[in-house]
């Protein structure tokens, strides 16, 4: 029978980043990558008393995390948010400007464009 052993790239006091995949009222639930996933407990989230866990991420959320202990095993880190910057500054979304009136360009140059090929084509006819 071929044992196949995973070899954690993730070390304690690492800081890696994790996707928010649940919130419960003990916790936050994080995924790594395809297989290691863990949770930042309650106790984890900060020095001071936690009234709502969700003042502190929302579902779906990208954050750095560091590593406290890590299960082979189970593939399961326990993480903490306490020390370090959480927050993954998420690129600014650029708004989009119209230029011009649209169609109404190519509307407005067609009969133009037509006529020239019309000239073009008779002058090449003969």
């Amino acid at each position: 029978m071929l044992e196949v052993i995973l070899m954690t790239k993730y070390k304690v006091d690492s800081i890696v980043i994790g996707s928010v995949t649940g919130i419960e009222d003990y916790g936050v639930f994080v995924s790594l990558d395809d297989y290691y996933s863990g949770l930042i407990h309650i106790s984890e989230l900060s020095h001071g008393y936690v009234k709502d866990v969700n003042n502190f991420v929302k579902l779906g959320d990208t954050i750095r995390v560091k590593v406290v202990d890590v299960d082979d095993e189970a593939c399961h880190l326990k993480l903490s948010i306490k020390d370090i910057n959480y927050h993954v500054s998420k690129p600014k979304r650029m708004e989009i400007v119209e230029v011009g009136s649209g169609f109404g360009i190519l509307e407005e140059k067609l009969p133009n464009w037509i006529e020239n090929k019309k000239q073009e084509y008779e002058m090449n006819k003969c």
